[in-house]
This record gives C-alpha cells, structure tokens and sequence, in this order.
C-alpha cells in the first residue's frame, strides 16, 4: 500500500473518497468477520460496500466474493460449483427489482409462471458436505476441509452428504448457557470450527448436541409469486423466523425453475436468480459519557456505556452493554468515544460501530463490588471471590428465586439490602425471623411478605431438577439438570465423580468435571435446603421410567403456546413423571406436540411437516385419561 493508501482506523470510513482505502477498510472489516471477530455489524458494511459501488462501480472488489483464509495444515477442497455471495435486497423496491428482473429472464426462455422460493438466512460458518468431505467456503473456489468437526461433535441435520448448508448453535441454547461469554453464536461457531483444542465451552455445546450442520435443504420455506413475494415479504419473515432455532441474518429469496436459474447464470460474485432480503435496524449516533462496571454471578465484570441520551425506536436510551472488558479494550472504549448503536427486532439496543475512539481506555483491575483483584478469562474480567463478593452473593440469591418460580417478593433491591445487612448466604436467608427483617428497616407488611414467601417456597410442588439448578452450578442449567437426574438421586450428587458422569450420554469429560467440582463445593447448601423439606417432585429415573404404563411412556413430547390446565411447567412434569421425554425443539423425532393458545402456527406447520402429530390442550388430555 503507497503513502496515499495508508489509513487511520480511527476515522470514520463512510466519509472516505479513495476507492483503494476503501477496499483495504472493506478488507479488513471482512477478515474479522470471517475469523468470528467481526469489528462492524453487516448493516455498515453493506452500506461501505455501496458507498464504494458509487466511487469506483467496476472496482474487482464488488466482483468476487468475499474470501475466508484458508486454514493453514489443512487439506484445500475444489468447490464443484462456485459458493458465491448473494446479492442484498433492504428495502421492499429493492425486492420488486429483483423480481421484475427474474420474470423478464424467465419470459425471454417462455416460462410464463415464475415461482419464487424463501428460505430463512442463517448466521453461521458457510460449508458444503458432499462425498463424505465437509469443505468451508474460502474464497468460493476453493476451500478448506474441515470434515474432523463431525468428529469433534458436530450434527449433520437431516443426515451427511446433503450439500450446501451452514454451521450454527441452537440460538435457544446459546441463550441460555453462552450469551455473557460470547457476543453472538457465530463467533462461537467458528472457533469451534477453526481451533485445534477447543475450549470447556465450546466443548460443552458440542457434548450436548447443539452445534449443527444446517443443510440447506432442511429449512423452512415459503413458495408462491412474485407478487406475494413482494406484497407479503413482512409476513412471510415472520411466519419462517418463527421456525427455526438459529440466530438469523434475514431470508433468502430464489427463483425455483431450474431453467431459469441457467438463463440468469451468476457474476463472479453472486448467482442473478438469488437475493438476501435484510431488514435495517434503526440506528442512532451518540457519545459515550462514563462507563460503569458490574459484578454478575458468574463473577465476570461486565462493562455498561452510559451515552448521550438518543430515541430508538420510540425509547430513549441512555445506556448500552459492551459485552465485555475485551471489547472495551479492542475498540479503545472511554470518555468522549463516539459510537453509533443499532436496535432491530431487539428490546436491548447493541454497540454496532466505534466512530472515534477514546483518547483515555480505563480497564479495572479490582472487583467494583468486593474489591478484590480481577482476573482475565478469555475476554472478561473475573473475580474469583465467589463467596464473600456482595454482588456474586446478591445474583446467585436472585438466581435461585428466579430458577425455582415459587416465591415472589425477592427482587434485586430486596435481596441488596438482605446482604448488605448480613444475610448472605441461602441458609441465613430461610433461617431468618420476622424481627431479623425488621432490623433492616422493612416495614410491617414488606416483612410478612418475605417471611411467608420462603415458607410457599418450601410447600409448593417444585420439580426437583429445578432445584439443583436454581443453586446456580456451572454447566448445570435445568436442562442438564433434568438429564443428570434421570441417571442419578439427587441424594447421591454429593459423592459423584466426573468419570461416572462422563458415562452418561451427552455430558463430555470438561463439563462432567466442572459440574462434579460444583456440586463438591455447593453440597454443604444443597444438602442444607434438601433438610428443610422442599416439596420435590422427583424425576423418575431411566430404570424407573421403561416401567410406567401410560400412554406417552418412551414418547418424545413438546408444549407450545399457553396452557389451561396448568404452566407448561407443570405439564412438562407431569409428562416426565408418567415416562415421556420432554423435548425443546421440533425434529422428526418429535412423537406429539402439544399446542396451547397461541401457539405459533410456524411451529404447528413444521411440526406437521416433520410427521409429528400435533394435539390441542385437550385432545392430550384426553389421551391422558384414556379416552383418545
């Protein structure tokens, strides 16, 4: 790069006028996404990409597609058949062009009937498996096998050998288990992907089968004109969004007549008869004023930006999450910094793009709650002061209230003033007596409130592997929690070894390690609540569940939509307790779903679709009783 090229990474590329600059910023900004690091959402890049396609149209940049590195010490793979990038479409008259276009090409070949075909855009790593060889995508000709994922865990759905698709992790799972570690699954995907060794994390999500191979043959669609197509593209997104479990980057709209698809051919860039459909998220420039830090239960400190008040999407918003230290750090975060923030489909809005940096980055180095020295873990700082830091100690409370759901009255601010005051720890919390509460400066009626909240805890019906999660173990959500007591009394789960939990299909050697070393260490408190008579529903055990006569005994069933008889809780319960396998997610292993008021209507067509058989509320009860 000459002296005319040279950039500063700290201004604003949109006001750029070299074409050359450009491409080296575009360059760049697609490196990062391509490693899992990306440094600007999709939204600015794309309107970089135009900005450019209005500086220099014929520049080879906008002619071929944006590469992945080729992995270093793995064998490089010939694509059949160009993977190309696909053409945007962000606006409805964007999508009406494209479609004008098509059925003008369709007519020139005499097809009069032009058939359009949607398709949800998943947010993964692009991949093909043919021949039994997964390959990447690299820079659309050629790219690297990456076949030994299937070895390290990952899940061809639909089975092998089905052709392009996408590496992804189940978006409800990421959710729950990754989403204060990791910004976004894609990130998350790719280093699974690309690292020899894969970390506890990734290793966990991979031992529970959440990370899949996507064909794309296997999703959702939608089919019918060109004009429903354009008309009803709102509808359309929704009804397939609703579908899938993955996190999403818009749909994909497709010609579907082969010979059509021949006529339009590609550029080197993107094949003519295709088209991304992407939705613009509202975006606001602002200025950061302070950052503050926070302790959260798992004892990560994460960062908060506090901005120039802005209006997104009819809020004002003062405040952003910037994930994590790492990032305040990578993108030189501070005072004065100014950032543009976007809120699309999303109650809490995210930091897109850093316009100018701080002069000054201040990173802590001591926990703001306890005070004690913080620790690097990845990309977060730590406080490994787990049992005397307030701010741990006031979350893992909160965090139990919360994961049991049979006691109301523990907010954050309530259980603040408990800990402050000394009750800090589950068992001062149900030891303590209406004149400890008093104490505090709770009124009268705040007293009584929480003294009998801890007794309705006790006495409502609770299923027992929400209570082993509601201690708040690492790697042990409900989920886990539900599989480990299929296998285990919870009785025994002080005296577990990693080696017997590793035993149990879909715990791995890290996470059967973590969880085991969690329970040691929580066991005093677990076996301290289990003496004060928690009225447990107990989740019978595998041996214990083959004996059960009932009509869904050894049946996979799902609960969508609101019941009447009970919660879905209740009735994932009881579906347990007479041998069902309760499952989260549509597959062709589905038995029965159930579905309640309204249930999404995108689920009951995939479900119908799968050959799953889809009862209402009462239909099952009736099969329950006998009389189905």
């Amino acid at each position: 790069m000459n002296s005319s090229t040279q950039l500063d990474f700290t201004a604003d590329p949109a006001k750029l006028t070299d074409p050359a600059q450009l491409v080296a910023v575009l360059t760049r900004y697609n490196d990062a996404y391509r490693a899992g690091t990306p440094l600007v959402d999709d939204l600015t890049y794309d309107a970089l990409v135009e900005r450019l396609r209005g500086l220099d149209p014929r520049n080879d940049f906008l002619s071929t597609v944006e590469p992945e590195a080729l992995d270093d010490g793995k064998t490089q793979v010939r694509h059949a058949r160009p993977m190309l990038s696909t053409e945007k479409a962000y606006t409805r008259e964007h999508l009406r062009r494209f479609v004008d276009r098509v059925e003008k090409a369709a007519a020139e070949i005499g097809v009069t009937a032009v058939t359009f075909r949607v398709t949800p855009k998943l947010d993964g790593l692009a991949g093909n498996d043919v021949d039994g060889v997964l390959a990447s995508r690299g820079n659309g000709r050629i790219g690297s096998d990456i076949t030994n994922a299937f070895k390290k865990g990952l899940v061809a759905i639909g089975g092998r050998n089905q052709g392009l698709g996408e590496i992804v992790i189940q978006q409800s799972y990421f959710e729950a288990n990754f989403s204060d570690i990791f910004e976004h699954p894609r990130n998350m995907a790719v280093g699974i992907i690309k690292a020899d060794n894969v970390n506890a994390q990734s290793q966990k999500a991979l031992d529970d089968k959440k990370v899949h191979f996507v064909p794309y043959t296997q999703l959702p669609s939608w089919t019918g004109s060109g004009d429903s197509l354009v008309n009803d593209i709102g509808e359309i997104t929704e009804e397939l969004r609703g579908q899938v479990d993955y996190a999403l980057d818009g749909m994909v709209a497709q010609a579907t007549d082969a010979a059509v698809q021949a006529h339009m051919g590609a550029t080197s860039h993107h094949y003519r008869w295709q088209i991304a459909i992407k939705e613009r998220g509202e975006t606001a420039r602002t200025t950061i004023k302070d950052i503050i830090w926070q302790t959260g239960r798992t004892g990560n400190v994460t960062p908060v930006l506090l901005i120039d008040t802005v209006r997104l999407s009819g809020a004002n918003i003062n405040r952003v999450t910037a994930h994590h230290a790492g990032m305040v750090r990578d993108k030189k975060l501070g005072v004065g910094a100014e950032i543009e923030i976007i809120r699309s489909g999303e109650v809490i809005p995210k930091l897109e793009t850093v316009h100018k940096t701080a002069d000054v980055v201040a990173l802590p180095d001591t926990c703001p709650s306890c005070g004690e020295p913080l620790e690097w873990q990845n990309d977060f700082l730590n406080c490994g002061n787990r049992t005397d830091c307030p701010a741990q100690v006031v979350s893992g409370i909160r965090h139990w209230f919360k994961t049991l759901g049979t006691a109301d009255w523990y907010g954050e601010k309530t259980i603040t003033r408990l800990v402050a005051g000394g009750i800090n720890s589950l068992q001062k919390v149900y030891a303590m007596t209406k004149e400890d509460v008093i104490k505090l400066d709770f009124g009268e009626g705040q007293t009584k409130n929480l003294i009998d909240a801890l007794t309705i805890s006790r006495q409502q019906p609770v299923e027992d592997a929400r209570f082993l999660a509601a201690f708040g173990i690492k790697d042990l959500g409900v989920g886990d929690s539900r599989k480990l007591l299929r296998n285990f009394k919870l009785e025994s789960l002080g005296e577990l070894t990693a080696e017997q939990l590793e035993a149990v299909k879909g715990f791995g050697k890290v996470t059967s390690v973590s969880i085991t070393k969690g329970l040691q260490r929580r066991w005093k408190t677990i076996q301290h609540m289990l003496d004060l008579g928690f009225n447990l529903e107990h989740t019978p055990l595998e041996s214990e569940r083959k004996a059960v006569d009932s009509p869904i005994a050894g049946k996979r069933v799902m609960f969508t939509g609101k019941m009447l008889q009970g919660t879905r809780d209740d009735m994932k319960t009881q579906a347990m307790a007479l041998g069902a396998t309760v499952a989260s997610s549509i597959s062709k292993k589905l038995n029965i779903l159930v579905a309640g008021e309204r249930a999404s209507s995108g689920k009951l067509t995939k479900a119908r679709n799968a050959g799953v058989t889809v009862m209402t509320e009462a239909e099952y009860l009736k099969l329950l009783s006998g009389e189905a």
